[in-house]
């Protein structure tokens, strides 16, 4: 796309000023991901969790994950340090747990339901999947540190995930179901459904 195209494509120019920040948030979030919340534990003991969407499938031999941390989180280094990290992956019903992990917190775990994963992880009750990773390699990428991941356990259930895209948290339609439905409706109704 150029600033001139019909679709009001935005270009920063090579020397000039980069984007606009919040409108490319707003070009980002046409784009509809699961919500997970990533979790950890220091060599402390302490354990670490944040809500991320940037969560993607990398390599399936071998089992490969990636997500990515902003450098200026609080829990940043906690992440960047870690052995092994694990993916939940929300469930519709836990948009609750979404805005709870998003937030500072002393103890993020406080009042929320969990299960020991390996590594002494702790793992999102009621989540859509979960996969448990060691750490592999950091990337640096921008103002973020891109995380890869191998995935050594996972598990998941039937459970619709939660989505999210422009902001808002949503459920998944499956399309081809609904245009199933759709038909069956309109041969049913003589074309007039």
């Amino acid at each position: 796309m150029t600033p001139s195209d019909s679709t009001g494509g935005r270009a920063a120019p090579p020397g000039l000023a980069p984007f606009d920040q919040r409108d490319y948030r707003n070009a980002l979030g046409s784009f509809a991901t699961g919500v997970t919340v990533v979790t950890t534990v220091d060599a402390g003991g302490r354990r670490y969790a944040m809500t991320v969407n940037s969560f993607a499938a990398v390599s399936l031999a071998p089992p490969l994950v990636l997500w990515s941390v902003s450098r200026e989180s609080p829990s940043a280094r906690a992440f960047q340090t870690a052995t092994h990290f694990a993916i939940n992956v929300l469930a519709a019903d836990q948009v609750a747990l979404s805005r709870h992990f998003a937030r500072s917190s002393d103890d993020k775990f406080a009042g929320i339901a969990i299960l020991p994963g390996f590594a002494g992880l702790p793992l999102i009750a009621g989540a859509a999947a979960v996969f448990q990773c060691r750490t592999e390699t950091l990337y640096p990428g921008g103002d973020h540190e891109v995380i890869l991941g191998r995935v050594e356990q996972y598990d998941y259930s039937d459970g619709e995930p939660l989505v999210f895209c422009r902001g808002r948290y949503k459920r998944g339609v499956n399309l081809e179901i609904a245009a199933d439905r759709d038909a069956d409706l309109a041969a049913a109704w003589g074309g007039l459904a």
